[in-house]
């Protein structure tokens, strides 16, 4: 009897520590090319990508681009680390690497889009105003902004999520590439 409980005691240990292991590697923050506060995985969506990341797209619905389709760039927080709040305001600012389009959208933490009220969910690289030497300026908030403004939740976390299409940055990630600056501003 004690040899069946035992036996039984350690399949339970083990098939415990199996599911937290796989649950902490689906979960686990993506590693790959960091610039900034930005953060990208180019294998993501290549044949040769992992089991744990084909079942992070798959529980997440995130859609991954193709290698020469274009590159996606995540960032949880600001460039001096600090985690985004939808409490506070935060300035991307800057010029993105070369690409045809690219999108800006805030996430939640879930990688879900926000419902706002204003019906805006992303900005493109079409629609955006720039400066006259070709630099833009995107508001982040929980409340309106005059020029680029991308709404967020007021409360809780988010994710900036920004989309590179047809860039040759997807065939050679790095190479000196340039990012927006993300600047926290006023918190409520």
């Amino acid at each position: 009897m004690r040899f069946l409980v035992e036996l039984l005691a350690t399949l339970v240990i083990a098939l415990a520590l199996g599911l937290a292991s796989a649950w902490y590697m689906v979960d686990a923050p993506r590693i790959g090319l960091g610039v900034g506060a930005w953060q990208a995985v180019p294998a993501i969506s290549s044949a040769t990508a992992d089991p744990y990341t084909r079942a992070r797209i798959a529980r997440t619905g995130e859609i991954a681009l193709g290698a020469g389709e274009g590159l996606v760039f995540f960032a949880d927080g600001d460039d001096r680390g600090t985690a985004f709040d939808g409490a506070c305001d935060y300035s991307v600012s800057g010029e993105t690497p070369t690409a045809r389009l690219w999108t800006l959208a805030a996430v939640d933490r879930d990688g879900r889009l926000p419902a706002p009220a204003t019906g805006r969910i992303s900005l493109t690289s079409r629609e955006i105003l720039r400066d006259l030497d070709g630099r833009f300026t995107v508001t982040v908030s929980a409340s309106a902004r005059q020029g680029n403004w991308l709404p967020v939740e007021p409360k809780g976390a988010f994710r900036l999520v920004l989309r590179l299409y047809d860039t040759p940055l997807a065939l050679s990630p790095g190479n000196g590439m340039t990012m927006p600056q993300i600047e926290r501003g006023a918190c409520r």
